[in-house]
């Protein structure tokens, strides 16, 4: 777990590995208390540390793209599966991995 630290790539990984749960969490479990329950505090909490997140992710693919020379479609999709459900997971497993280049 450590040597994924060690490189641009690996912390990235790491980025969008949370900010992806933190998607979730806001999606499947705040969401649903505010507009079920009607506590809009957990969409502000989980609202606020997914958007730090969600910032953290895309200043990461912003460096990784120069470090890495990544094509534009690369960065597009990658931008897009941030924005879509469980995305960050399937770009993980066919776009992040440090064989895929």
């Amino acid at each position: 777990m450590l040597s994924l630290f060690a490189s641009t790539l690996g912390r990235f990984r790491i980025i969008a590995f949370v900010e992806g749960i933190s998607y979730l969490i806001l999606l499947f479990i705040a969401m649903p208390l505010k507009y079920g329950f009607g506590m809009p505090s957990a969409v502000k909490s989980f609202g606020s540390i997914h958007g730090g997140l969600f910032v953290l992710y895309v200043l990461y693919l912003i460096i990784s793209k120069f470090e890495y020379e990544w094509s534009f479609k690369k960065i597009g999709i990658l931008f897009l599966a941030s924005l879509i459900p469980f995305g960050n997971f399937y770009a993980d497993k066919h776009y992040l991995q440090p064989n895929n280049g």
